[in-house]
């Protein structure tokens, strides 16, 4: 196609979104609801992941150490924990430092059940906490530093904690959330492009007339089709581009006001800019595609004259 005959198809398709102004207004909110309950269940569900991938970055295995263990051999357990391939990162916690953690999580209210313990008399042994690359994999990983204890007398490690039993549910419920949360979003995504579709159907069988008229005095298909598409692209960019604004908007105004909150809970938000791109792509991208196909199987249907 020359740049000249583009331009014109362009041009044209323009026009018609200026003159049936009523038609553009409904398909252009129809287009833009669509899409903004769609956003808003895109926006929660890649929430929910975030807040899921969180939980399980929190999972670690607890390696508690015989008391009196030798400083060599403490060593030696460290070694064998960081050899591990899924270990990410090893973390000696001193019954010392172990007790300040303790005496921190209980607050003011608890400080009377440790009073008396001390340096010298602190029932606390010392540990390892260890980090896990994959969580997933937290399982695997506290079975092989259970290994370290084999053929060792006295063996160096007291008790192995990683939440077992719990850790499997909680990783079997974030799996559920995750695949419901991807199902929704789906469905909402097929029920817009649906309703979209339909939407640039009406606005084109109002025009039937038309079509019909300039294919009985000699138009090409292709002269006929390029307005309609270059229109229906424009419809779905414009009705896409407003629930985009609304909903990042919104949301930087949402993410500023429960930073602190949620802060305090050690609870995150996804931020704007790892947010704001599949937004962008998901909802821009149905809505000029159906906007194109809506009008390709309209335009079809009244060519045949």
């Amino acid at each position: 196609m020359k740049i000249r005959t583009f331009v014109r198809h362009t041009r044209e398709g323009t026009r018609n979104i200026i003159r049936n102004g009523w038609m553009t207004f409904a398909s252009v909110a129809a287009i833009s609801i669509s899409l903004f309950i769609l956003g808003v269940f895109l926006i929660l569900a890649l929430n929910v992941n975030f807040l899921a991938t969180q939980i399980e970055s929190q999972v670690e295995v607890r390696v508690y150490l015989e008391v009196n263990t030798p400083e060599a051999q403490i060593t030696a357990v460290r070694a064998q924990i960081a050899a591990i391939p899924e270990v990410g990162k090893v973390t000696f916690v001193s019954k010392e430092d172990g007790l300040g953690i303790l005496r921190e999580k209980l607050g003011q209210d608890g400080q009377s059940l440790l009073e008396g313990f001390d340096g010298t008399n602190n029932p606390l042994n010392d540990s390892y906490t260890v980090e896990v690359s994959d969580p997933h994999m937290v399982s695997q990983v506290a079975a092989q530093i259970s290994q370290i204890n084999t053929g060792k007398n006295p063996p160096p490690i007291y008790k192995i904690s990683y939440g077992k039993g719990t850790v499997e549910t909680l990783f079997k419920i974030t799996a559920i959330v995750r695949n419901v949360g991807l199902l929704f979003v789906a469905l909402l995504a097929f029920t817009a492009m649906f309703l979209i579709s339909n939407t640039i159907k009406i606005t084109i069988h109002a025009r039937r007339k038309e079509i019909g008229i300039m294919k009985l005095v000699g138009a090409t298909n292709g002269f006929i089709r390029w307005p309609f598409f270059i229109e229906g692209g424009l419809l779905g960019l414009v009705g896409s581009m407003i629930p985009v604004g609304i909903l990042l908007y919104g949301y930087m105004q949402l993410y500023n006001y429960t930073k602190l909150e949620l802060g305090l809970m050690l609870v995150k938000l996804i931020t704007l800019q790892d947010l704001m791109w599949p937004v962008i792509g998901l909802l821009l991208g149905i809505g000029i595609l159906i906007g194109i196909w809506g009008s390709l199987l309209s335009v079809r249907k009244f060519l045949r004259v």
